[in-house]
């Protein structure tokens, strides 16, 4: 079995990111909580870079700058699986994102092993290991670590770099590397934006539902809510939940009684919120309301040029083994739609774009929609 480095101070950090700066390639994932916080609580960081595989205690060290420095580097390549939780970690608690990502599950897919396959059974198709799974639901917060636990976190890591350079071959040749680069840089776009208040009502869910005066209301409520949640670090559903924001959106209750009333709101909700929610509703703009949200799915003739859209993507993803769901998800289906139906105005669809565009494009463009 790999031993191990577990790094728990700071002058065992600084040697260790001394060392990690000659690596070429640093294979990296994370173990965090995520229950009733906005943020997912980082609880272990492992790295291995062929040679010294390290556990980095988080809870023990406070300033990770100089291994976050690392991970911005252009000439080194960080390698994660099915990395999405993983960058919002990153993007958290160091203000960083990978430079140059290469995502396992990502590469996979693209050498034609499946769609969203789990890291167990990756390890199990290419390297014949079986992995056991029987720590995921440890409290990465707790300490001290088990040694079952240290274990199990540093199998995430000594596998992932064998696999890699596995991948790599396979992609080399089909000339998909780059696919896999172009990936990693799309999917760390805007990480380190800060939540955006003003557009937090787009993602209430039903928010399609409302008239442009019900979204004004909403457009103050949903900002308070994210707000309240970044301040006291909850869920967003921990502070109200969705359902509530619609119901009152659209009742618009003009006293704390109003609220008392609604059933649409749990006792805790009015008790704690009720005279906030009030003055937050009596801020709503109604001289500038948003326009009516544009749901592309109620449209004359919507599920005709879907169904054309998705078969022809089903018969190149067929053709070239790669999922259809990489491709394209029913949302890029839309976006795309969107864009054609506008007139081809604003920026490019993601399924015009990069190596998409190179299987696509032609095809799409072609389409009578």
């Amino acid at each position: 079995m790999l031993t191990f480095q577990y790094i728990e101070d700071d002058a065992s950090l600084a040697k260790l990111v001394e060392q990690y700066r000659q690596a070429s390639v640093l294979v990296l994932d994370t173990e965090f909580v995520r229950t009733r916080t906005y943020y997912a609580q980082l609880g272990l960081i492992q790295v291995y870079d062929g040679q010294s595989l390290a556990l980095i205690d988080p809870v023990a060290i406070s300033d990770l700058s100089g291994f976050w420095a690392l991970l911005e580097r252009d000439d080194m390549v960080t390698v994660l699986h099915s990395c999405s939780e993983d960058l919002e970690v990153l993007a958290r608690y160091g203000q960083c994102q990978p430079k140059v990502l290469f995502d396992s599950q990502i590469a996979a897919a693209l050498c034609g092993l499946g769609h969203g396959l789990g890291y167990a059974k990756l390890v199990e198709h290419c390297l014949e290991v079986s992995l056991d799974k029987g720590e995921s639901r440890t409290d990465w917060l707790k300490r001290p670590l088990s040694d079952a636990q240290l274990h199990y976190a540093a199998n995430d890591v000594e596998y992932l770099y064998q696999l890699y350079p596995q991948l790599v071959d396979k992609l080399n040749a089909t000339d998909r590397l780059a696919w896999v680069y172009e990936e990693g840089e799309r999917m760390t776009q805007g990480r380190l934006d800060a939540p955006d208040g003003e557009t937090a009502y787009l993602k209430v869910k039903n928010s399609f539902q409302l008239s442009p005066k019900q979204l004004a209301y909403l457009k103050v409520l949903a900002k308070w809510r994210l707000d309240k949640a970044l301040e006291k670090d909850l869920a967003l559903g921990f502070v109200i939940k969705d359902h509530a924001l619609i119901a009152l959106a659209k009742k618009q209750p003009k006293t704390s009684g109003d609220i008392f009333r609604m059933t649409e709101l749990t006792e805790q909700e009015k008790r704690v919120h009720a005279k906030a929610i009030v003055a937050i509703l009596a801020t709503a703009d109604l001289d500038n309301l948003p326009k009516a949200i544009d749901v592309i799915a109620l449209k004359p003739g919507y599920k005709s040029a879907f169904k054309t859209i998705k078969t022809a993507l089903q018969a190149v993803a067929e053709a070239q083994d790669v999922p259809m769901e990489l491709i394209g998800s029913k949302r890029h289906i839309h976006e795309f739609l969107q864009w054609i139906w506008d007139d081809k105005a604003g920026e490019k669809p993601l399924l015009l774009s990069g190596w998409r565009s190179e299987l696509v494009e032609t095809i799409l463009m072609s389409l009578e929609l």
